[in-house]
């Protein structure tokens, strides 16, 4: 029996194939990237991962499960104590620190993308959560694991370490939250199951859409004086 996020993963091939092919994803395979969308993506994402914290810890006031606590709470720890390594790596070879890139506002993009988790996890179950929040880890495992297959970098490629944190994981995270989505899936309805899928689907396009933001240094139209700038 095909499981529900396999029917997910399927349906969303067309974008995990742009997303490995979007010119940031090739910039990180041939070491390419300019210093300013380095530093825009960090920007960005530093912003973005404090919001997939708080959607964790929405995520564990609904669950029951003193198992699933835990496994939302290793991955707050995770994300704070070890996914600013990837960011680390893009900081060092854009000539920044990361205390620089912290506290910057949001792109349309980044923005867009952190309003719909949120609007999923205040107003829907703790499996809308999970299926608007998988996509992330997904998407950034099978990122790391072709270009790690396709470049088989040493260590004086630029993102070597960027590519081995992301590669090296294999599927943890994103297989139990597969279990847990296709359980919870198991006994919902199909229009249920198709509200999941949007969910899914949604947060598979604004995947690509963060990735094309970082890339054209995404900003809203008229610029207001108070933003920071650095390394421009």
């Amino acid at each position: 029996m095909t499981r529900f996020t396999e029917e997910l993963r399927s349906a969303a091939d067309p974008i995990y194939q742009a997303i490995f092919d979007h010119p940031f994803v090739r910039g990180i395979a041939e070491g390419t990237l300019r210093k300013e969308q380095l530093i825009h993506y960090v920007k960005q994402d530093f912003e973005y991962l404090n919001a997939y914290i708080r959607i964790y810890g929405i995520a564990i006031s609904r669950c029951e499960d003193r198992a699933i606590m835990a496994l939302f709470n290793e991955q707050i720890s995770f994300i704070l104590n070890s996914e600013t390594h990837p960011h680390q790596n893009f900081c060092c070879v854009a000539g920044v620190t990361y205390e620089e890139m912290q506290g910057y506002p949001l792109a349309p993009s980044a923005n867009h993308y952190i309003r719909h988790m949120l609007n999923v996890a205040h107003e829907g179950a703790l499996e809308d959560m999970i299926a608007a929040l998988l996509p992330c880890p997904w998407t950034y495992t099978e990122i790391g694991q072709r270009l790690l297959e396709e470049v088989n970098p040493d260590e004086s490629h630029p993102f070597y370490e960027w590519m081995h944190f992301y590669g090296d994981r294999e599927f943890g995270i994103t297989e139990q939250l597969r279990r847990l989505l296709d359980e919870g899936a198991d006994s919902l309805s199909q229009a249920r199951k198709d509200r999941l899928k949007e969910h899914f689907l949604t947060s598979c396009q604004l995947e690509y859409m963060f990735w094309d933001m970082a890339f054209a240094l995404e900003a809203w139209p008229v610029d207001l004086p108070e933003a920071k700038e650095v390394g421009r």
